[in-house]
């Protein structure tokens, strides 16, 4: 019975997908692994593993290029908490505006006096003036799953939204009201946005995108809100403008010690994704893709291998991970002729450095073709299903 590994606590509505398996926290071994936050650098990776799904989007915490070499999908589950998301940065625009936390703190300080509570809430509101978002404008940067939502939301809500994101696919595109205006890039978000939310993943591109210079094209009082990841903003520059009141108020999900207690700046410990709906949705997605991949070899959300999908045709699937390299389909496609077995139908796509083959076969793969298939320079992995 193959194996599937938990290296975290998953929702129990993924356990029904994995009927026939042995599932659990202690499998010796796996074919696949169903992953959250658990680091991953120092995993020992078997020789039968085929796939690892990490239930969220992020996959910072798993050797993500490594296990590409070795043939290893990774899967995330890009808008599977894309709702739960939403929903706080729709909460954290509202703190943003307004100094709802700085509020709630003081009122814990008056809670001995008595009859005079009252008359000292009248005297001190004053101290926590803030503002309406309706009427102010919200810049998205990155209209993926959550930014869409988002935008969309904050429309709702009165605001004039724009928007930049250089990979907007039509599809996404047209999931947007038709009245978020798309900018030609992050530029003019910092020079025209009130409020800012950034929805784009951690690279070598993204890291430091917040820093002296990019915050000081910004408007002044500018509310900057981070549900990404805390390395997109270099921290002594937003401490900096905080001070200087450059940023009106940072908001992040990802706190750190630096942050903590700083004066206009909102700490909240993760929360994005920390709801039992965004739980059970990520959970049998990356469930339904880590099994499609096993059972079918149907690549769909990899984050290191392409897209590659296809009904089954013929009598054998042969599934091949391999190098973004010159002549790779044509070397298949010779290995399985020199069997004498006719092609039903083949499917190949490169992502970056590596590529991904489904070829159905009107015959039987067996040792000897997979071995052939194997010996081709640049193939990393072979199977057949």
């Amino acid at each position: 019975m193959a194996g599937i590994l938990k290296l975290n606590a998953i929702s129990p509505l993924a356990d029904p997908v994995f009927a026939g398996y042995e599932y659990g926290d202690n499998v010796k071994d796996p074919v696949g692994v169903m992953v959250r936050s658990a680091a991953m650098a120092d995993f020992e990776t078997g020789k039968n593993l085929l796939a690892v799904a990490r239930a969220g989007a992020g996959t910072n915490n798993i050797p993500v290029a490594d296990y590409a070499a070795k043939g290893i999908v990774v899967f995330n589950t890009p808008g599977a908490n894309a709702n739960a998301v939403k929903e706080l940065v729709i909460c954290e625009l509202f703190l943003g505006g307004r100094k709802i936390c700085d509020a709630i703190d003081w009122v814990k300080t008056i809670k001995g006096e008595g009859e005079n509570v009252g008359k000292l809430v009248e005297k001190g509101k004053s101290k926590f003036v803030g503002c309406e978002i309706a009427g102010k404008t919200l810049g998205v940067i990155g209209l993926g799953a959550i930014g869409i939502m988002v935008a969309n939301a904050a429309k709702a809500l009165g605001m004039k939204v724009i928007g930049a994101d250089p990979y907007l696919s039509t599809h996404n595109a047209l999931m947007l009201d038709p009245s978020v205006e798309i900018v030609a890039d992050n530029a003019e978000i910092y020079r025209r946005a009130d409020f800012i939310t950034v929805h784009v993943p951690l690279n070598a591109q993204t890291k430091g995108m917040f820093n002296e210079a990019t915050l000081c094209a910004c408007k002044d009082g500018v509310v900057i809100i981070n549900n990404s990841r805390g390395e997109l903003v270099v921290t002594e520059d937003i401490l900096k403008a905080l001070q200087t009141g450059k940023v009106g108020r940072y908001i992040t999900d990802f706190p750190s010690a630096e942050l903590i207690g700083a004066p206009n700046a909102v700490c909240v410990p993760h929360l994005g994704a920390s709801t039992p709906e965004a739980e059970d949705n990520c959970a049998v997605m990356a469930a339904k893709q880590l099994k499609d991949y096993i059972e079918n070899g149907n690549i769909v959300n990899s984050v290191n291998y392409p897209a590659v999908s296809a009904a089954r045709e013929g009598r054998a699937r042969i599934c091949v991970c391999h190098k973004n390299v010159a002549n790779m389909i044509a070397q298949f496609a010779a290995a399985v002729s020199a069997k004498g077995i006719n092609i039903a139908n083949m499917q190949d796509k490169a992502k970056g450095d590596y590529a991904y083959g489904i070829i159905d076969i009107d015959g039987e793969a067996d040792g000897q073709l997979l071995a052939a298939i194997a010996a081709i320079d640049g193939v990393i992995k072979v199977r057949a299903l």
